[in-house]
């Protein structure tokens, strides 16, 4: 979802959702760039600001909230690469994502 300046906010960024527990990870690791979006945010959701992400990074965070909503049929229609899901068996049944370079090195657990 896309905010210009709702409400006279300040802020021109995009919406999306993210893991459970990633956003407060997003928004610690770099509060220039993340914040809590009025609305969306109490369901997770995270704002980006435009002006302060490189766009690759933008199309991380975008192609990781497509896979959080699109049903698995259409990903695997498209060839999207599989993701570990609390219904996928796996080793750490801790879900992992991995913030881009440039937020914060490593991996945030959820």
């Amino acid at each position: 979802m896309f905010s210009n300046d709702h409400h006279s906010d300040g802020h021109i960024a995009v919406l999306l959702p993210v893991p459970l527990g990633v956003q407060a990870a997003l928004i610690k690791a770099a509060p220039e760039k993340f914040y809590n979006p009025p609305y969306v945010g109490v369901r997770g959701w995270v704002g980006i600001e435009l002006q302060s992400v490189s766009d690759e990074e933008l199309a991380f965070h975008l192609q990781e909230a497509w896979r959080l909503i699109a049903p698995r049929k259409l990903q695997d229609r498209v060839g999207v690469p599989a993701r570990e899901t609390e219904s996928t068996p796996k080793e750490n049944s801790e879900q992992k994502y991995v913030i881009p370079p440039g937020t914060k090195k490593g991996r945030v657990k959820n």
